[in-house]
């Protein structure tokens, strides 16, 4: 067929080593790497296998027995690209692709060509960019021909004999310096609208969650906005915000963030804590789980540990939603929205249907009382009382005097509000 020919014929393994102390359940694990692999819009997922593993062997990753056994597989089905679930070293790459003639991809690699097919802002493209660097010069593994490739040298080119391997490292810690320059530029100016958005009078909501649970399809619902909400990985990539009016609450900027994911090659951490900052600036979180997912515990899990190492601890305001209920059965879902009940910060809903929504609008804007939001106030002169108050309380952010009295502009929060109300 034709559009078979531009699609990359795939095939997806997940190793699972029975050595591996953080194992996680080779069923679901396989899902979301086939998931993973089906985010990516040229590849064509024709199959895939657990593999089971007493250990990882050096050189081939898998015994001599499976390598055939799977070659035959392959060879039988046409496919052109083995995605390996797990990491693979720049070795073990080498003689798989040379034992079963196709491209080999690990986890790492894979996140990465997704990253890079769906960053949208500078600073997005730029991490990107870094991130694959740092992932090549790993990989940089000294084949034969390298060897044969020696740089005459004038000295300054890197000095006589020179392997083409530390040229191509040379090559990429330049781009690395001069990419980080850019990034430090485009971070600075973040700061700058991050600056400017503290002084906007609106709290920030960030939602957060395990990829594909759902944030898009809430955060769309909320908003109204048309924020890609594919049933998909990594959807989103780059933070989303929108102003939205909470009904009976305050005015709040929702913030939609990328899906988190576990075993996040360390590369990536890095590269997204600058996406992920906005988290930090937010006034209240909310953790959107899938919980229709089998595995829907240990992605909380994932999704805490990541927002702990970020630097998000326990003080901050939180809720947490159970999301896409309408993937329930009647009787599960009763017990879910049961079980939600009896926690105040845990709301049942689907973002799809709109169940559950007023509880967690109203739940949101409580949580927010104690933001701060900005206000314009005229007082007369005979006010001097209120307005001593307005000063003794700091809440003052700026003050013009007019012909009966004085415009000002306060900072408050909903409590100082009515305290000022009973003066």
């Amino acid at each position: 067929m034709e559009h078979d020919r531009v699609r990359t014929r795939a095939w997806v393994l997940h190793p699972d080593l029975k050595s591996d102390r953080d194992r996680r359940d080779p069923g679901p694990a396989l899902e979301e790497a086939v998931a993973l692999a089906a985010a990516l819009p040229d590849l064509d997922v024709i199959g895939s296998d657990v593999v089971r593993l007493a250990k990882a062997q050096p050189g081939h990753l898998f015994g001599s027995g499976k390598i055939e056994e799977l070659d035959a597989k392959l060879k039988a089905a046409d496919v052109e690209l083995v995605l390996i679930d797990g990491p693979v070293t720049p070795v073990q790459q080498r003689n798989l692709e040379k034992a079963w003639k196709v491209k080999i991809l690990d986890r790492t690699g894979l996140i990465l060509e997704i990253f890079s097919d769906r960053a949208r802002t500078r600073e997005g493209v730029l991490q990107v960019e870094m991130a694959a660097l740092s992932y090549q010069r790993t990989r940089l593994v000294r084949a034969w021909t390298h060897l044969e490739r020696q740089r005459g040298g004038l000295g300054f080119v890197g000095g006589p004999g020179e392997t083409q391997i530390e040229a191509d490292r040379r090559a990429i810690d330049e781009q690395l310096v001069r990419l980080r320059r850019q990034l430090d530029k485009v971070v600075k100016t973040r700061e700058l609208h991050r600056t400017a958005r503290a002084k906007v009078p609106f709290p920030i909501v960030a939602l957060v969650g395990y990829t594909n649970a759902g944030k898009s399809t809430l955060f769309n619902r909320l908003t109204g906005a048309e924020v890609m909400a594919k049933d998909m990985l990594f959807a989103t990539l780059d933070p989303t915000m929108r102003r939205v009016q909470l009904p009976d609450g305050p005015e709040v900027i929702l913030s939609d963030t990328v899906g988190f994911i576990s075993d996040l090659p360390t590369e990536l951490v890095a590269a997204f804590r600058a996406t992920l900052e906005e988290v930090l600036a937010a006034d209240l979180i909310v953790h959107v789980r899938d919980i229709s997912h089998a595995s829907t515990e240990e992605q909380a899990q994932d999704v805490e540990a990541i927002l702990t190492s970020l630097g998000v601890d326990d003080s901050r305001a939180r809720l947490e939603v159970w999301n896409k209920l309408d993937l329930l059965e009647e009787d599960p879902r009763a017990a879910m929205r049961t079980r939600a009940d009896r926690d105040p910060d845990v709301f049942a809903i689907s973002a799809l249907t709109g169940e559950g929504l007023p509880a967690l609008l109203a739940a949101v804007a409580e949580k927010l009382q104690g933001v701060r939001r900005e206000e314009r106030l005229h007082l007369a002169f005979s006010e001097g009382r209120k307005r001593a108050w307005l000063f003794e309380q700091d809440l003052v952010q700026s003050e013009e005097q007019t012909e009966d009295g004085f415009d000002i502009t306060v900072l408050w929060t909903a409590r100082q509000e009515a305290q000022f109300a009973a003066l």
